[in-house]
């Protein structure tokens, strides 16, 4: 159980502020979708990829401090504010990353960094969280002069410098930034871990809203004709049914299960993990959207399969891993459609873009159906389990 008292377990509510913020990284995620779409090479996916981890780094960082330290605090607040702007000069200079503008994207990444973990280190209310934060400085020292060589460099070089950076820095997060003797103990801290849900949930929505966008601008320069109208259509009854795979019950089985778990820090940072994989998945359908869109009656392509199939199979992928770990269910439905969009996937090779689409479609409302069920079986399920 947690040692945490009852008295000093935070309850908030999501704060406009941090609403404010969130919609920095709505630019984020369009410009990596219009890197990703210029570049639809390997190694255009590897630089989208870097730049996620980085770009998405900050917002989780940042997003994590501010529900340790409490956001009606002024020095919340300021802290916020300030990666807010920063963020803003980070995220403009995505596109020319790796081209000429690696200084403008390192300097205000590495900035965010250290300044946001600077704050929580010295004013944090715990000794056991000032200490984890100067564990995560630790971390960042050790990433920064290789974004610092990567920025030197020639682009040529440059996406392996970032690449290991990037590694670095997702290792850290993905283990909660361990030194030797010396780990996180999520049942020592007062965290809101509702709050933090809610903050993922409110980012996956910017997720899907703006590939809604993406599929608008499409629309805007596609001609106004039967098969573009269709295209938009599928594009967003698939996104329809990715916003129900989760919503539809599913975020009452993960609000369910981690305000019962013992270790809810371990849960969060779970969902965190995950948010790497589910963005990249949902960059990759914009794209794929994009180009449906586009040319709906053109020919099928392999780049065109890995991102339409691909994109949502890697999304339900990981969320199934998430469901699996955090509340023990609702995984093998997520697994198997996932494993049927990758077989499925094979076919829109040789396939027409718009028949593709219709396909993935089919897939995707069926899976809502089931997983519509499955959230519901599960979620009585965990509450009859409490109870007793």
């Amino acid at each position: 159980m947690s040692s945490v008292p009852e008295s000093q377990r935070l309850r908030r509510e999501v704060s406009p502020l941090e609403l404010f913020y969130d919609l920095v990284f709505v630019f984020a995620v369009s410009q990596l979708s219009h890197h990703l779409l210029e570049y639809l090479t390997w190694r255009g996916a590897a630089e989208t990829a870097v730049l996620l981890v980085a770009v998405f780094g900050t917002w989780a960082y940042t997003s994590y401090e501010a529900t340790l330290l409490d956001v009606h605090r002024d020095v919340t607040r300021w802290m916020i504010v300030i990666v807010m702007g920063l963020g803003l000069f980070m995220n403009a200079a995505i596109p020319g990353a790796f081209a000429d503008r690696a200084w403008a994207f390192v300097i205000p990444l590495l900035a965010i960094l250290f300044f946001a973990g600077a704050v929580t280190a010295l004013a944090g209310r715990t000794d056991a969280l000032r200490e984890h934060f100067r564990r995560t400085l630790v971390w960042m020292a050790l990433s920064a002069p290789l974004w610092i060589v990567g920025a030197a460099v020639s682009s040529g070089s440059r996406l392996w410098w970032w690449a290991a950076a990037a590694l670095i820095d997702l290792t850290g997060t993905w283990l909660a930034h361990p030194l030797p003797g010396r780990t996180l103990s999520g049942r020592e801290l007062a965290f809101d871990a509702e709050h933090m849900l809610e903050r993922l949930r409110l980012f996956f929505i910017i997720l899907l809203g703006e590939t809604v966008l993406t599929a608008g601008r499409a629309m805007t320069e596609a001609p106004v004709d039967i098969p573009s109208v269709l295209a938009t259509a599928g594009v967003f009854t698939a996104l329809v049914c990715l916003w129900a795979a989760y919503f539809g019950g599913g975020e009452d089985v993960i609000t369910t299960a981690v305000t019962t778990s013992t270790d809810p820090v371990r849960s969060v940072r779970l969902g965190v993990n995950s948010a790497y994989l589910v963005l990249a998945a949902l960059v990759a359908l914009a794209v794929g959207s994009e180009l449906v869109i586009a040319h709906p009656t053109g020919h099928g392509s392999t780049t065109l399969a890995l991102l339409l199939f691909g994109g949502p199979a890697l999304y339900l992928a990981t969320t199934a891993w998430f469901f699996g770990t955090t509340a023990g269910g609702a995984w093998k439905e997520r697994l198997l459609a996932a494993t049927t969009l990758a077989i499925t996937g094979v076919a829109a090779i040789w396939l027409p873009p718009l028949a593709s689409l219709a396909l993935l479609d089919i897939i995707l409302i069926a899976t809502a159906a089931i997983l519509t069920r499955a959230h519901r079986r599960l979620t009585t399920s965990l509450k009859t389990a409490v109870t007793r």
